[in-house]
């Protein structure tokens, strides 16, 4: 049984736990990484759409990690109410390419939302993703309002941080979760990438999870597992992140990333602020609590 169909298999048995009056419990263990391709891929483009087919073509396609038939999921960052040229939020044009990759592989519905900092229509709107995603005209993909009712407080044996927190049900449930932050500067955790995106599908006061931000962070991606991690480098904000506001603070690298493997996909875009992966602290735990490899001189790079 692979850990989705454990997590499904766990929220089933929600009802039952909260009869007995306990939660459905995730025990918390190294993830097993996607076979049958390269580990990460790196590519520079202006043309976004050429940029993410070309990138995911040489992971080995889009159906690497997508198969017929699944719901997918495709986490942006959305949080803030910043247009596209201050680096807020993933560029409109990665989303939409992804998505529509995902569509070609043969996806039964994509679901794409986030629980944003600022309000959420104008941060739908105003990112361009919202307008993006529509221009698709599909009826197998959907934006999505977070509903407050459809979250599940789930138990983590072996959390480091959380011995229980709530996620949001589409994002446990999904068949893939595709994870497609945009990489920028954090005043906290320094840096804010794959991992800290995640934070998009949990409920609760994701403020507190800032005192022990490495440890919340693994353990939080112990249970949302990226089968896929795109990290959108087309721009990214160098300083006054995660919201910027100042185009001064943008640096336009026209590079994306892709990697079964979270944490080499956070390792490497660390690298595209000059810093290396062992000095972000939440790369740092996650690669200790096997959720990926920190050492790029081990992965294998197209």
């Amino acid at each position: 049984m692979d850990r989705r169909q454990f997590i499904r298999n766990s929220l089933q048995a929600a009802i039952m736990a909260a009869a007995a009056g306990s939660l459905p419990m995730l025990e918390l263990v190294p993830v097993a990484q996607a076979a049958g391709g390269p580990d990460l891929a790196v590519r520079k483009g202006t043309d976004i759409p050429l940029l993410v087919r070309e990138t995911l073509s040489a992971l080995g396609g889009m159906d690497r990690f997508v198969k017929s038939g699944e719901t997918v999921v495709v986490k942006p960052n959305i949080g803030w109410d910043r247009s596209v040229e201050l680096a807020a939020n993933t560029h409109p044009e990665v989303v939409k390419a992804v998505v529509q990759l995902c569509l070609e592989a043969g996806a039964k519905e994509v679901r794409i939302f986030d629980r944003t900092c600022n309000d959420a229509r104008r941060c739908y709107v105003n990112s361009g993703i919202r307008d993006a995603l529509e221009s698709i005209r599909s009826d197998r993909v959907s934006l999505e309002h977070m509903d407050r009712r459809a979250y599940q407080e789930v138990a983590l044996k072996g959390g480091v941080a959380l011995d229980e927190w709530s996620f949001y049900k589409p994002a446990l449930e999904a068949d893939r979760f595709i994870n497609v932050p945009i990489a920028k500067h954090h005043s906290i955790s320094r840096l804010t990438l794959a991992m800290k995106n995640v934070m998009g599908v949990i409920g609760g006061n994701r403020g507190a999870l800032h005192r022990r931000i490495d440890e919340s962070l693994a353990d939080i991606n112990s249970v949302i597992h990226s089968d896929l991690t795109i990290v959108d480098a087309t721009r990214i904000l160098v300083a006054n992140g995660p919201q910027g506001g100042r185009l001064s603070d943008v640096r336009q690298l026209q590079t994306l990333i892709a990697s079964p493997d979270i944490i080499a996909a956070d390792s490497y875009a660390a690298t595209l602020f000059g810093l290396e992966p062992g000095e972000i602290s939440t790369i740092v735990a996650g690669a200790r609590r096997g959720l990926g490899t920190m050492d790029l001189s081990r992965v294998n790079k197209v």
